[in-house]
């Protein structure tokens, strides 16, 4: 038999292909993306217009710290306390000014407390710097349970008025359903990128 032919079998036997004959198949990332998570990602950024409009609504200042930021994240979440145990999560988007491109991050809560009942609240993250917004997307935050994280006046000017200083180049402005609150509720809260719809 023809050493060549020969080379060839044995190849295809060993789930190798002959060179010249390509089989493999695309990758995943290389694949359009499903409609589930195009209409996720649509969800997610019509959530963050609605918040966005109902932030600049209530505190008319936070439109110029939201569009002078190296970038800006948006959540909504909803949660529920039964007793003394609760917990949460939701979806946001964070978007950087510079380049307008989007990342889609997760939340999740986790809290202790006596109470019942169920809430929804909306958070807008400011970053003031690039290297605070990177971080944020790539690593994620978490805020631990003991932290006492009061909204301040902005003294400074920019339109922070009414967010709640996480650190020196973070803010963030929570709502609810009766408007802007004063304090950040959202303690023990894990903020990280969403890995099925990036």
């Amino acid at each position: 038999m023809d050493r060549s032919l020969l080379v060839g079998t044995a190849l295809i036997l060993l789930g190798v292909a002959p060179l010249g004959c390509s089989t493999s198949t695309p990758a995943r990332s290389d694949a359009p993306p499903s409609t589930e998570k195009i209409e996720a990602q649509n969800q997610a950024r019509t959530a963050t217009a609605a918040v966005l409009s109902r932030l600049y609504a209530a505190q008319p200042g936070a439109r110029q710290a939201v569009e002078q930021s190296a970038g800006y994240a948006v959540f909504r979440s909803f949660g529920v306390k039964v007793l003394i145990a609760g917990g949460g999560g939701g979806h946001g988007v964070a978007i950087d000014n510079r380049s307008g491109r989007e990342t889609f991050m997760r939340m999740v809560e986790v809290q202790a407390g006596l109470g019942f009942g169920a809430k929804t609240f909306d958070l807008v993250w400011v970053f003031k710097t690039p290297e605070a917004y990177q971080d944020f997307i790539t690593r994620g935050i978490e805020i631990g349970g003991q932290a006492t994280l009061a909204a301040k006046v902005d003294k400074a000017g920019g339109g922070l008025t009414g967010a709640v200083q996480i650190s020196e180049n973070v803010w963030v402005y929570q709502m609810t359903e009766s408007g802007l609150a004063a304090e950040l509720t959202v303690k023990g809260t894990r903020y990280y990128p969403d890995k099925t719809l990036n």
